[in-house]
């Protein structure tokens, strides 16, 4: 029997990225357990949502070329964005924190 490899796990993930989305291509970059949040205007602080589990980074045969999705372990919603000139990032490690049309987020990621 095949011992399982990275390899085949980063096989298996781009198989269910690509149920979403067929024009994923390659996956780039895994962070294994992030957790998201976003900011709470009213309060002033970040709030957790409901989304956490594993991140991929991408990049897509179409436009836009490249993304990321959060991989829910918590609901069948995962989140998804597309990264373009219009998505504003900054990484203050372990937090990359990013802003969309709608709103502004932090990914925290928990590394071990």
């Amino acid at each position: 029997m095949e011992a399982f490899s990275p390899r085949l796990g980063l096989d298996i993930s781009l198989a269910a990225l690509q149920q979403h989305d067929p024009y994923i291509s390659s996956i780039v970059d895994v962070a294994s357990q992030v957790a998201l949040y976003t900011f709470g205007h009213r309060a002033n602080e970040w709030e957790k949502t409901d989304v956490e589990g594993t991140l991929f980074v991408y990049t897509r045969s179409a436009s836009p070329r490249h993304g990321f999705t959060i991989m829910n372990r918590l609901s069948m919603e995962n989140r998804t964005e597309p990264i373009t000139k219009d998505l504003d990032f900054q990484l203050q490690d372990p937090f990359l924190l990013y802003r969309n049309a709608r709103c502004k987020y932090v990914i925290c990621c928990v590394k071990y």
